[in-house]
């Protein structure tokens, strides 16, 4: 094969940017010569990450559109597409590329459109088991769908869907420490039962409140707690831990820079259902309770959470109903080995290793056919 050259497009969450660069990466160890170029949403994430993993990108002056959709504010949202797809035409002609894959978000809509429209051959990246509404639309210009859930033919065509899993971190799984050594990092001890409560890089509040509702649950608890409470919210939990005292059992962090050793101190873990974080959570076979974020477009990440929840691999708390019952929930079920063990080897079941080569191969095939 000739020199590779890809265009990658999406962003706007780490949920879109991490899959992307990891699908970037695995056509690198395939063809180390490939030419690749990101395109994502202007003043977006990606604009910062991508260049830190070490590829180039150019950023589009797209936006989301506004709910409900006929609203005005949406004409000029809709002047802004137009605008990046003439644009990523201008990219498309300078760059050249065999293939165009895109993994959700703004960008990828007008990337992809501006694609198939000349003549280049596209592939879908789908994280979620509910597809989002860029990817139901430009479903119908890819050659390949890649998908991580069964089922997804109710979005799109069966004869193009491919399922793959989602690309994961890939040091979350060469790991070459005990979960004695893990534990360590966070002054805690095989003793114990450990509960890890992740809530992502900014946090989530009501998994936040539902810690500071039962302090004295966990204070009074034979368990250990790593608390990743995020950036957003450090300043204000500080000031709580300050009012009413910190347990000594409660390990409180607002990020976690080795997440590798958090997941494998871990016994069962709480956290968002985002398709990246879910992914994650069955190829290392943790058992888990997921708190589905209310503030995501379709409720999607409800329908991740019950993909795993409707096959035993996992326990599902309503946002609405975590401030009272997710600890309870949590503490009585780190104390349950047979109910952990189940979750845990149910949710391994579900995981698709090296989903990340698997992509990148059949973007490459794209370009031979």
């Amino acid at each position: 094969m000739k020199q590779p050259r890809v265009i990658i497009s999406g962003g706007g969450t780490g949920g879109h940017i991490f899959p992307a660069v990891s699908i970037a990466n695995a056509i690198k160890k395939i063809h180390p010569e490939a030419e690749i170029l990101f395109v994502g949403a202007k003043d977006r994430m990606e604009m910062q990450k991508v260049p830190q993993a070490g590829y180039k990108i150019i950023g589009l002056p797209v936006r989301g559109l506004i709910r409900p959709l006929w609203t005005p504010k949406n004409i000029s949202i809709l002047c802004d597409f137009v605008r990046s797809k003439w644009k990523m035409k201008k990219i498309i002609k300078d760059f050249k590329p065999d293939v165009a894959v895109g993994v959700g978000g703004y960008a990828s809509a007008a990337t992809l459109n501006a694609a198939y429209d000349m003549g280049i051959p596209c592939l879908i990246q789908e994280q979620n088991s509910f597809a989002g509404l860029t990817n139901k639309t430009l479903s119908r210009k890819a050659k390949k769908i890649c998908v991580a859930y069964e089922g997804m033919e109710r979005f799109f065509s069966a004869d193009k869907i491919i399922i793959t899993g989602n690309p994961v971190r890939q040091n979350l799984l060469n790991t070459e420490f005990s979960k004695k050594e893990a534990l360590a990092e966070f002054g805690y001890n095989t003793e114990k039962p450990t509960i890890l409560i992740i809530g992502g890089s900014l946090g989530a509040r009501t998994l936040n409140q539902s810690v500071l509702k039962h302090l004295e649950m966990i204070r009074n608890s034979n368990i250990q707690v790593i608390w990743q409470t995020g950036s957003y919210y450090k300043e204000n939990i500080t000031q709580e831990l300050e009012r009413y005292g910190a347990p000594r059992n409660l390990y409180v962090t607002d990020f976690i820079p080795q997440m590798d050793k958090a997941y494998k101190a871990a016994d069962i873990v709480i956290s968002r259902a985002g398709a990246s974080s879910i992914s994650e959570l069955c190829l290392l076979g943790k058992p888990s309770i997921l708190v589905p974020s209310p503030n995501v477009a379709e409720d999607h990440q409800t329908h991740n959470a019950m993909a795993l929840v409707n096959k035993n691999a996992a326990l599902i708390v309503k946002d609405s109903e975590s401030e009272k019952e997710l600890i309870p929930l949590a503490l009585k079920t780190v104390a349950d080995t047979t109910l952990l063990q189940t979750l845990g080897e149910n949710a391994l079941s579900m995981a698709y290793p090296n989903s990340d080569m698997v992509i990148a191969q059949e973007v490459l095939q794209l370009i031979e056919n």
